[in-house]
């Protein structure tokens, strides 16, 4: 009498014997043994039971290493999001910084209007240079290239605006920032006339910091307008001088103010020209 174990292996025999038949035989899965040669068949061409769970358990391994790809790839996913985060972040750090850099300069008292020219150290100097008839007076912006254009005619039409003095402030491509007093309006002639009061001045800050040059009384050549040039100073040279349109001029030592070139060279282009003038009104209309 077969006993239980045995009656079980020999059904297992027989469900997993070969037939002699083709078409049954064609019907089987194809032998693993091409793949495995290391497994052992029970007879001749059957397949161990060893062999069935050779060929299932590589296809699980793949699956588990498939499943462990797609994880190290998410993984990955997740590393490259993180790096991307960190990078913007730092981008809006360094946007922060720049927004810090190009903040806008400290408003100056009594300027109404901004300005290219003037610093904090050349406005305290040159409100301690101004007559004390403009002292406490608000800086009204009468005319600059950069909103009127460049013509000496539209300068001196724009000084009409107010009265009493008023400030030239120009430029050079090389840095130096200069000037001088005037009176205003400015009243063009038809011939060289020479105008102006003592009060008039020169300054320039080539020469490390601020300087003024005042009149020395060897002549009354305060400054000259004409529609196509004004000037500042006699004697020898001009201590400044403009052409009408306003793109060049020329400066040298002149017996009036007693002072040296107020640009880099002796002739210079032009970078700006700006005219201030002075009102005690809160708010100004032109």
């Amino acid at each position: 009498m077969f006993t239980l174990k045995e009656k079980v292996t020999e059904r297992l025999s027989r469900l997993f014997a070969v037939s002699p038949d083709s078409s049954s035989s064609s019907s089987l899965p194809p032998s693993p043994d091409h793949h495995h040669p290391g497994a052992r068949p029970d007879s001749k061409g059957g397949k161990s039971m060893s062999s069935y769970f050779s060929y299932v358990i590589p296809s699980v391994g793949f699956g588990e290493s498939r499943s462990g790809e797609n994880k190290e790839t998410e993984n990955n996913r997740e590393s490259d999001y993180d790096h991307v985060s960190g990078g913007s972040t730092s981008g809006s750090e360094v946007f922060e910084e720049a927004t810090d850099q190009h903040s806008p300069q400290k408003h100056l008292p009594y300027l109404m209007d901004d300005s290219v020219f003037i610093s904090s150290d050349l406005h305290e100097f040159l409100l301690s240079s101004l007559p004390n008839i403009v002292k406490g007076c608000q800086w009204v912006l009468l005319y600059s290239t950069l909103k009127h254009g460049i013509s000496l005619r539209t300068l001196i039409r724009k000084s009409s605006d107010l009265s009493g003095p008023c400030l030239l402030i120009v430029g050079d491509r090389q840095g130096a920032v200069f000037g001088g007093l005037l009176e205003g309006p400015l009243k063009p002639t038809a011939k060289r006339k020479y105008q102006g009061t003592n009060q008039t001045f020169v300054f320039t800050t080539i020469y490390g910091e601020p300087r003024l040059f005042r009149p020395t009384g060897a002549n009354r050549y305060y400054y000259m307008c004409l529609n196509d040039m004004l000037a500042l100073g006699g004697g020898g040279n001009y201590a400044l001088c403009l052409d009408g349109d306003l793109l060049s001029g020329t400066s040298g030592p002149c017996e009036t103010f007693g002072n040296l070139c107020l640009a880099h060279n002796s002739e210079f282009e032009l970078k700006n020209v700006e005219l201030w003038g002075f009102t005690h009104a809160s708010r100004y209309l032109p």
